[in-house]
């Protein structure tokens, strides 16, 4: 899939129509997509998201929920901090 549109740094919409909350921790590894950027989705076994998009040339990794979806706030916060 490519993407649609990237306007807010924490979603991005596919050219399926899909649109993905990125994880806040993963948003820098998102700075260097582009419009022709190939990713993929996958479901995650993680328990802050629900898949995750892989960038086909890198294989880099980012955590994602849909975008109406809220993050569970305690997990989150473990996360962030390292725990």
């Amino acid at each position: 899939m490519k993407i649609r549109a990237h306007a807010e740094s924490h979603v991005v919409e596919l050219d399926d129509g899909s649109r993905w909350r990125i994880y806040p921790g993963d948003l820098a590894t998102t700075l260097s997509w582009k419009p022709e950027t190939n990713l993929r989705l996958e479901p995650s076994g993680d328990r802050t998201s629900s898949h995750v998009l892989v960038n086909a040339a890198d294989q880099s990794r980012v955590r994602v929920s849909a975008a109406g979806d809220a993050w569970p706030d305690g997990e989150v916060r473990k996360a962030l901090k390292g725990g």
